[in-house]
């Protein structure tokens, strides 16, 4: 295993205004990383999806946002007009997964060390050393790792290490037909996404913005970022993720300080007894 900095930071800018919502990635992610099915095939009834969140079975998923929009907010005639029969739909289509935080609190609060920073800055649970105690689970802020019911151990996207270990990229980016899943050295790709963003303004759609991309954001910038077309509350996700273990040192200091004053009193005691 290779040192934790030795490469680049890779990661993933998903531009959610080109996704069309074909699932390759989903299949191109269970196919890669052997990812049990979880036998539901059905649809789920409130929307064109059949897996419905990011889970221990489920890597990478694909948001069906459905918005029924005004015919004259479209520029279209009115219902009951001529060749228009309803009032039109917007449809906004994501390719969600683990977001490789740069402040990982699944990492803080591991005991066992199953998790680790790999040499690329990803985030990975080490399935051999995994003992299930589930508390990487509550400690994600976006709720992305989850323990696999038939397992007990914790199970999420690994952004493929053992492809980039070999020099390919993420099964799911391969897969992806329309280039809205982009892979490469996060650097590079947060720059393409400042662009890209730029270029949507000045086409005519104001609401583009990225999530993730920010560094100084509550968990320090994701290795997976995205370029939205609506609050990040449509799609699902938090509006404002903070890593859960920030107040941790602060405790450990305030709990220490108390220790102390505890052990001081307990002493004064016995010596006051002893006199």
């Amino acid at each position: 295993m290779a040192e934790y900095g030795t490469q680049p930071r890779m990661g993933f800018f998903t531009d959610t205004s080109v996704c069309i919502g074909c699932k390759a990635c989903e299949v191109a992610c269970k196919e890669w990383n052997g990812v049990p099915d979880r036998g539901e095939l059905d649809l789920l009834g409130s929307s064109y999806d059949n897996t419905g969140a990011l889970g221990s079975n489920t890597w990478r998923h694909v948001a069906f946002v459905e918005q029924p929009k005004p015919a004259v907010d479209l520029g279209m005639p009115e219902i009951g007009a001529p060749g228009r029969e309803d009032p039109g739909v917007r449809w906004l289509m994501s390719s969600d997964v683990c977001k490789h935080c740069t402040h990982a609190a699944c990492l803080d609060v591991c005991p066992t060390g199953a998790l680790f920073r790999t040499e690329f800055d990803t985030v990975v649970v080490q399935q051999d050393i995994c003992n299930g105690c589930g508390y990487c689970v509550p400690a994600c802020p976006y709720g992305v790792i989850e323990k696999r019911e038939t397992d007990g151990r914790a199970f999420k996207c690994t952004l493929c290490y053992d492809r980039l270990g070999a020099g390919l990229e993420p099964a799911c980016a391969k897969a992806c037909p329309t280039d809205s899943i982009q892979f490469g050295e996060l650097d590079e790709l947060r720059e393409r996404a400042d662009e890209r963003v730029r270029d949507l303004h000045g086409s005519g759609v104001p609401e583009a913005r990225l999530y993730g991309r920010d560094p100084d954001d509550g968990v320090g910038g994701d290795g997976a970022f995205f370029l939205l077309l609506d609050e990040p509350e449509v799609y699902g996700l938090p509006p404002d993720p903070v890593v859960t273990t920030r107040d941790l040192p602060a405790m450990w200091k305030r709990a220490a300080v108390t220790a102390a004053g505890v052990g001081l009193a307990i002493a004064a005691s016995f010596l006051g007894r002893r006199r």
